[in-house]
């Protein structure tokens, strides 16, 4: 841990219940948030001519070859 977040980390443990509460809060719509933009990202790349267009046209061509199982048969087997 680096000295700047071992310090946060001590003052975090430090707030009362309440002010430790609103971190939690904050903390949390921050987190989601953050997954809001991911998904929007994997969302924009998934678009054709988008960053995951290679691989997505490698899964279609794999699938449409017959060159996959389903899921619960590799489940299955494991």
């Amino acid at each position: 841990m680096t000295v700047a977040v071992e310090k946060l980390a001590n003052e975090i443990r430090a707030l009362p219940q309440e002010e430790f509460d609103q971190f939690l809060s904050w903390l949390s719509q921050y987190q989601a948030e953050q997954m809001d933009d991911w998904d929007r990202e994997i969302e924009r790349d998934s678009q054709p001519g988008g960053r995951l267009q290679d691989v997505l046209d490698r899964v279609r061509n794999d699938i449409a070859e017959g060159r996959t199982k389903p899921l619960d048969e590799i489940l299955d087997n494991s």
